[in-house]
C-alpha cells in the first residue's frame, strides 16, 4: 500500500537542519512544481534518494508555508496556495499590463499628463506601466517605486475595493493634507467606492495632484487601478473634472477588455 504523506501533523525534527535539509525540501519542492499530475511521497523520496522519514518531515515545513498541498485522500502533492496565488498574480499582471496599452496610449493623448497602471501589493502600490506625461513639469517616474495606500489615489481605490486593509491605527502624515482620521478616511472611501473614483491633492507630496478609476477582472474583483498624475498648477479642480469621465470609461474599457461586468464589485470594505 502506498505510504500516505502525514502533512502538518508531524514536525520538524532537529536533524534536519542546515542547508543540507534546505537543498533537500527544494529539491522535494522543484519535483512537485515540475510534475504534470500530483505526485506521491513514495516517488518523491525515490526520486531524489532522500529516506521516506526525512522527505515526510521536509515535505510537511512546506505544506506548513502553503507551498504544495495533498491530493485527495491518497496524499498525493501538488502546488500549494502560495504557490498557486504567485503564479495566478503574475499571469494576471501580464494580462492586465498587455490589454491596458489602448487605454495608458489613449489617455496619454488625451490628457499629456502621465498615465500609470498599478495593483495592489503587501507593502503598497505597485506601478507596472506608465506612459509619461508632454510636459517637462511632469509627474515623475512611477515604476519600480512602491508607495503608500492611504495617501494616493490609486491607493484608495484599492482600500475602497477591499484590496488593500484599513490601517490599524492612524496613518502616518505624509504632508498636512494627508487624511490620517480614520473616520475621515472610511467616508472618503465610501465616496470612492460608490464613485468609482478617487483623487489625491497635496496628499503625498505638495503639488502633486493624482485622480484614479479602478479596473475589474473576469470575476468582478478590482484588479488594478488606472491613474492620471500631474503638478497641482495644471490639475486644477476643473482640469480634474474634466478628465474624471475620461479616465473613468477608459478603465471600464480595460475592465471590459478582461472580461469583467461593467460595474465593479464592492469587497466589503465597510467590515474592516
Amino acid at each position: 500500500m502506498e505510504q500516505q504523506f502525514q502533512g502538518s501533523r508531524e514536525e520538524p525534527r532537529p536533524t534536519e537542519r542546515g542547508t543540507a535539509a534546505i537543498d533537500r525540501g527544494a529539491e522535494l519542492l522543484v519535483r512537485v512544481l515540475e510534475s504534470d499530475e500530483p505526485v506521491a511521497l513514495a516517488d518523491l523520496a525515490a526520486a531524489s534518494g532522500i529516506p521516506k522519514s526525512t522527505a515526510s518531515r521536509l515535505l510537511s515545513a512546506l505544506e506548513r508555508q502553503g507551498l504544495i498541498t495533498q491530493d485527495g485522500l491518497r496524499g498525493r502533492l501538488r502546488p500549494g496556495p502560495a504557490i498557486l496565488r504567485v503564479a495566478a498574480r503574475s499571469l494576471l499582471e501580464r494580462s492586465v499590463t498587455e490589454l491596458a496599452g489602448p487605454s495608458l496610449d489613449a489617455l496619454g493623448e488625451l490628457t499629456g499628463e502621465t498615465v500609470n497602471l498599478a495593483v495592489p501589493a503587501p507593502q503598497g502600490v505597485e506601478h507596472l506601466a506608465q506612459v509619461e506625461s508632454r510636459h517637462f513639469l511632469g509627474a515623475g517616474q512611477w515604476l519600480g517605486r512602491t508607495v503608500d495606500y492611504h495617501c494616493t489615489a490609486v491607493g484608495k481605490i484599492f482600500m475602497a475595493f477591499g484590496r488593500a486593509p484599513l490601517p490599524a491605527a492612524p496613518p502616518s502624515a505624509m504632508t498636512a493634507r494627508t487624511i490620517t482620521s480614520p473616520s475621515r478616511l472610511r467616508d472618503e472611501l465610501a465616496t470612492v467606492r460608490a464613485e468609482s473614483f478617487a483623487a489625491a491633492v497635496d496628499e503625498l507630496e505638495i503639488g502633486l495632484a493624482a485622480i484614479a478609476a479602478p479596473v475589474t477582472g473576469a470575476g468582478g474583483e478590482v484588479v488594478a487601478a488606472l491613474s492620471i498624475s500631474g503638478p497641482t498648477i495644471r490639475m486644477t479642480d476643473a482640469r480634474i473634472a474634466q478628465l474624471r469621465p475620461i479616465l473613468i470609461d477608459e478603465a471600464r474599457a480595460l475592465s471590459d477588455r478582461l472580461g469583467d461586468p461593467p460595474s465593479p464589485i464592492a469587497q466589503g470594505a465597510d467590515a474592516a
